[in-house]
């Protein structure tokens, strides 16, 4: 359903994605790789850090990521 175009609310709109970043992001540079790396070390983070290594080794995305149970990984069978 869209939008009349006599509706005056309408006219001076700006579009949602107006000035944003669309289509694919710019991969993660080595330096922002170990900074990311340094600081889950720093914190403790291990849990962090393994999902972090998992998701670059395997070049996943987050989405990817987040879908991923235990017995996926092949460890414990």
């Amino acid at each position: 359903m869209g939008h009349s175009h006599l509706d005056p609310a309408f006219h001076h709109r700006p579009a949602w994605n107006a000035g944003k970043m669309i289509g694919t992001k710019r991969p993660l540079t080595q330096k922002q790789i170990w900074a990311v790396r340094f600081f889950l070390d720093r914190e403790g983070r291990l849990r962090d850090r393994a999902l972090f290594d998992l998701a670059l080794d395997g070049k996943l995305r987050g989405c990817d990521l987040v879908k991923i149970k235990i017995g996926d990984l092949g460890f414990w069978s």
